[in-house]
């Protein structure tokens, strides 16, 4: 119980928990940066490719597909391979494009295992907005590692995610580690 009144906008007492103070993801929960429909110039996925590797958290480029880190990761590492041309749907690739997504999701997964000791792994791309795609607009394939007892009462009971590497330092470690 508290001593004082409490009011709805939180002056009052405290509640004694501790605040860990993300306000970059407003951007994300705004939805600024996804582009709605197909509109290439709009994308993040078109426009991290004009940028130096480290500032659009580039860690491989190949020919007709890149691999990024997320920008706003499940876990720490969480790399995603996209296509450079600006397509929506799995079917709409080229047959170069989804075989290259498929060797760069093969070799982030090699790549994690080997600079972060990943036990396992969630693969997928989620195909239009109502299947849950952040940027339906672009196809991206996720390569989420986890580790064992990784969600442990953080997220469950916090109801927040501790990544214990800057998003910079984890980009350099897996391109420096990414084979030639």
């Amino acid at each position: 119980m508290t001593d004082g009144p409490v009011h709805q906008d939180g002056i009052g007492e405290s509640d004694d928990l501790e605040r860990l103070w993300t306000p970059y993801r407003m951007a994300y929960i705004r939805g600024e940066n996804k582009p709605a429909d197909a509109t290439s110039g709009q994308c993040p996925f078109c426009r991290i490719p004009t940028l130096p590797d480290d500032e659009g958290l580039v860690v491989h480029r190949g020919e007709h597909a890149f691999v990024v880190l997320n920008l706003y990761p499940y876990a720490p590492g969480h790399l995603m391979a996209c296509p450079y041309r600006h397509v929506a749907d799995w079917t709409g690739t080229t047959e170069e494009e989804a075989v290259e997504i498929g060797r760069l999701t093969r070799t982030a997964m090699l790549v994690l295992r080997e600079v972060s000791q990943a036990a396992g792994f969630n693969i997928g791309m989620n195909a239009g907005a109502v299947a849950g795609a952040g940027i339906a607009a672009h196809l991206h394939q996720h390569v989420v590692p986890r580790w064992p007892g990784d969600q442990n009462f953080m997220p469950i009971i916090g109801r927040t995610k501790t990544l214990p590497e800057l998003l910079g330092d984890t980009r350099r470690l897996l391109a420096e580690a990414w084979p030639d």
